[in-house]
């Protein structure tokens, strides 16, 4: 999805529970020092990106050839982000791993599996329009998250990360839909990534219906990674207490 707003990057601290509540663990320093060094990294990667983009918009007034000149960038970085989901499976945030698994690899399938390899969706507006959604967001989730462990968190960064989704993330979505729509008539016309029969496996997939299957799973998965923000926007710029199935 066009969001990755879970905790998965280091934000939420791993948990023990007391008479059925749940209280904060301390982290070790050596874990705290590692999480610290990669939100810096992946600010720094992010903001690089924006940067990057912005410039080459001033100097060519155009986004042709805006995805060519920052690919290598956005697959180090996005595929770098694979370590969130580590972080989760072995505790060192206290997140859940399926969903930080799913918004890393809906991720990293839209970079690798449809961008790169189909060349002739690079230009597309879509292109560019999830792309200014993935960097606005990156930068605001990953220096929310190096502010909230150096303890030195602005008000700015905290209210933007827990705002700026509302309508960053339907936009993300929606780059994300049309940039998938068009690559599917170059998928059905290669045939790329299928399996045809006969062959000794004895298995058939066609990428094209993947890919159909991939745009209408957005229909359940939003909705529940919308709301889930929705509330914890509530809970954390609001107060609210909100009770929610252990994970």
């Amino acid at each position: 999805m066009a969001s990755s707003e879970e905790d998965g990057a280091g934000n939420g601290a791993p948990e023990e529970k007391e008479n059925g509540k749940r209280l904060p663990r301390r982290r070790g320093a050596v874990t705290t020092a590692w999480l610290i060094f990669y939100n810096i990294t992946m600010t720094a990667g992010w903001l690089v990106l924006a940067i990057t983009m912005a410039r080459f918009y001033m100097e060519n007034g155009t986004h042709k050839g805006l995805y060519k000149s920052i690919q290598k960038t956005l697959k180090f970085f996005q595929t770098f982000a694979l370590l969130e989901v580590l972080h989760c499976a072995v505790g060192v945030v206290h997140t859940s791993v399926l969903v930080t698994g799913v918004q890393v690899s809906s991720r990293i399938f839209m970079v690798w599996f449809i961008t790169h390899s189909i060349k002739q969706i690079q230009n597309e507006e879509s292109v560019v329009l999830f792309l200014v959604v993935w960097t606005v967001t990156e930068i605001t989730r990953y220096s929310f998250y190096t502010f909230n462990m150096l303890n030195h968190l602005p008000y700015f960064i905290k209210w933007a990360r827990y705002n700026f989704f509302i309508i960053l993330y339907p936009v993300g979505v929606v780059g994300e839909l049309l940039t998938i729509y068009a690559a599917l008539p170059y998928v059905k016309r290669s045939g790329m990534f299928s399996v045809r029969l006969p062959n000794k496996y004895n298995v058939s997939f066609d990428y094209y219906y993947f890919l159909l299957i991939v745009m209408a799973s957005y229909i359940p998965l939003f909705p529940q990674l919308y709301f889930h923000m929705l509330r914890q926007r509530r809970k954390v710029l609001h107060g609210e207490v909100i009770v929610e199935k252990d994970d």
